[in-house]
């Protein structure tokens, strides 16, 4: 065989393995979305019951007569199924995360796998603890603060919609500040991370901490203490997490 006709037999067979994954990420996409838009309208039948859950806190400290408003003619439908995609969301997550691992797994390495499902699981687990973290403690005290300024002549009257995009903002980024210690632990597996080094910004890492607390939550003390205070605590666990795998990896690696 010629010089030439290897590069082409080299060429055709990197496009058919292109292509083969192409078809795969396709597949994997169509099943993914299946299960979401199955899941968004099993939600939508109790669509109006989940968002009197994300309503509780409000309503909670409003007057008795208060309640949320809408402006617009579809305002209140597209809330409901912005809910009810959300929620489908998370009820195909187990299908979502199976269909990325099997797209990923023929490209990892036997020791990369056995992290893959520790990290999904710790990832799910730390980013639903965030959410609720806010929605049980930091909403009451931040909607109560809001609820103070009204007053005989200044009535309270939230949109529907204006509420929904706060609510699930706010959760969506506690969950994610939660998620520090695991990704800590990710980055510290592949000796992308060292514990000396977070100890040693961590003055910065307090710093920014109160940065991201005054921009993400409502701006009152008792908020943004809320939290950045399990900012700077996941912090802390993230330096001993980022230790004890920084050792493991220091064992393996002098084993090895």
């Amino acid at each position: 065989m010629s010089l030439s006709d290897s590069k082409n037999a080299g060429a055709q067979e990197s496009e058919m393995l292109l292509t083969e994954h192409l078809e795969e990420l396709r597949r994997r996409l169509i099943i993914a979305v299946a299960a979401i838009g199955v899941g968004t309208l099993v939600s939508y039948y109790f669509s109006e019951e989940l968002f009197k859950i994300l309503m509780a806190p409000l309503l909670a400290v409003m007057p008795a007569d208060g309640g949320l408003i809408f402006t617009g003619l579809t305002e209140t439908f597209f809330t409901y199924l912005k809910i009810s995609l959300l929620a489908g969301f998370f009820i195909a997550s187990p299908v979502i995360i199976f269909q990325i691992w099997r797209f990923t797994a023929p490209g990892l390495y036997a020791e990369e796998k056995r992290y893959v499902f520790p990290f999904v699981f710790f990832a799910s687990i730390f980013f639903v603890g965030g959410a609720l973290f806010g929605y049980f403690v930091v909403f009451p005290f931040g909607f109560k603060f809001f609820m103070g300024f009204a007053t005989d002549f200044i009535r309270p009257m939230p949109s529907v919609r204006e509420y929904f995009s706060f609510a699930v903002r706010m959760l969506f980024a506690f969950g994610v500040v939660f998620e520090l210690p695991v990704v800590t632990a990710f980055l510290a597996m592949f000796g992308l991370i060292r514990a000396e080094t977070l100890i040693n910004k961590r003055k910065y890492a307090i710093l920014a901490s109160f940065v991201i607390a005054a921009v993400l939550t409502p701006p009152d003390v008792a908020s943004q203490l809320m939290m950045a205070g399990p900012i700077i605590v996941l912090y802390e666990i993230s330096i001993i997490v980022a230790r004890i795998c920084g050792r493991k990896r220091a064992e393996k690696i002098e084993n090895d």
